[in-house]
């Protein structure tokens, strides 16, 4: 960690300052009603050291894909479920920048907590435009970004803002994650594994390739499967492929090779002659899809090869489900690896869920406690993984 973090700052600091906090407080709504507050508490750490210390506290954060102001994208719910949470009131303003927010700041307490309306009201955060950064930076002293599930986009709540407050330091939940998928990719206990799962090669093929430098065994699941399959010449029925990427799958799969690294595919497949829950389903060997089905998830024994391969691993980083686990009938071999992960966790391997769908099925299984580290951020966690510089981690102040 080479950054500066909250824990850097002591109560001589913080006390009386106004600390600007990034947050990410996008969190999954319904009828106004948070359904999962995960995100809300994984920021609470920080919130709660820098009021400890009698700092002000303005919190910041996006909320959806707004086009302008939009009433039903409002942190209110926001802001109802923090002061539950902290167990006091967490004022909130109708604007991020303005005279509104001016006055609230002038008259807060050290101690308290503010939470500031959706940044992404303004088209100017995202484009980082530096009069708006200026201006969300102008209520306060120093700055805090505690977002990791942003950190891979330079806007001005996450990168403009940095050069107007110093000092502007990561905090602890960016300072966790950061560790974790760091370590992972370039300190880890090995033997190293990771599992990639989802629907499309494309979408990880920077990931993949970056793993095959790293890890001592690869293993595959999801729809990108089929493509790897195809590339191997075997018929994959009407499964997903992309037919311009067999090329690519041929060449991952050589480079596996000649690195050494153990590379496996799923050996068996669930296949469905439509895609759809209430479709007809069987197992079959890899070798042997039907004309007309689809495969939608891994099949048991591949559940059962990819649990050996995994057995003796000190590290595992996964990311991507292994099928179409929306789908009761396909969520079979996503839940069997979240098991197993969960099983290894407790025998000293660091179980690492990168970010995305894989987050989201772990939750639903309610094994999230029984993972080392669950990342908050999706796209954030891939480039990490990838080995790219994150804006918002790069404009912080070095140790």
């Amino acid at each position: 960690m080479t950054k500066k973090t909250v824990a850097n700052l002591s109560a001589s600091d913080l006390s009386g300052k106004r600390v600007l906090v990034r947050a990410d407080f996008n969190v999954p709504l319904d009828n106004g009603n948070i359904t999962d507050d995960t995100r809300i508490r994984a920021a609470l750490p920080t919130i709660q050291d820098l009021a400890s210390k009698g700092a002000k506290v303005i919190l910041c954060s996006h909320f959806g894909r707004p086009k302008g102001v939009t009433e039903k994208l409002r942190l209110t719910p926001v802001a109802v479920r923090l002061s539950e949470l902290l167990g006091k009131e967490v004022k909130k303003t109708d604007d991020c920048i303005g005279d509104e927010v001016a006055a609230t700041v002038a008259a807060m307490q050290d101690g308290d907590v503010l939470l500031l309306e959706n940044v992404r009201f303004y088209p100017e955060e995202e484009a980082n435009d530096p009069e708006f950064a200026k201006k969300l930076a102008s209520v306060a002293d120093l700055y805090v970004n505690d977002a990791f599930g942003t950190a891979h986009r330079a806007h001005a709540s996450t990168e403009g803002v940095t050069k107007y407050l110093s000092p502007s330091v990561a905090g602890f939940l960016m300072e966790k994650e950061l560790q974790y998928l760091g370590s992972a990719i370039d300190n880890p206990q090995r033997p190293l594994a990771a599992i990639i799962g989802g629907s499309k090669v494309s979408s990880k093929i920077g990931v993949i390739e970056k793993l095959l430098e790293k890890c001592d065994k690869l293993l595959l699941g999801g729809g990108m499967v089929f493509t790897f399959y195809k590339a191997r010449g075997l018929n994959v029925g009407k499964s997903l492929v992309e037919d311009d990427k067999l090329e690519l799958a041929k060449s991952l799969e050589a480079k596996a090779k000649e690195r050494g690294v153990a590379f496996l595919l799923p050996t068996d497949v669930v296949v469905a002659d439509k895609f759809a829950a209430d479709a007809n389903t069987q197992t079959v060997p890899v070798e042997s899809i039907p004309d007309g089905w689809m495969g939608l998830d891994i099949g048991p024994d591949s559940v059962k090869t990819f649990q050996e391969a995994l057995a003796d691993c000190k590290t595992v980083i996964w990311n991507g489900p292994m099928g179409v686990f929306e789908m009761e009938k396909f969520a079979v071999g996503t839940e069997g690896i979240a098991h197993s992960l969960a099983g290894l966790t407790k025998t000293g391997t660091t179980t690492i869920i990168g970010g995305g769908d894989s987050v989201a099925a772990v939750e639903q299984l309610n094994l999230g406690e029984q993972m080392s580290h669950i990342s908050t951020g999706g796209g954030a966690s891939l480039e990490l993984l990838e080995g790219k510089e994150l804006p918002g981690v790069a404009a912080l102040d070095e140790a």
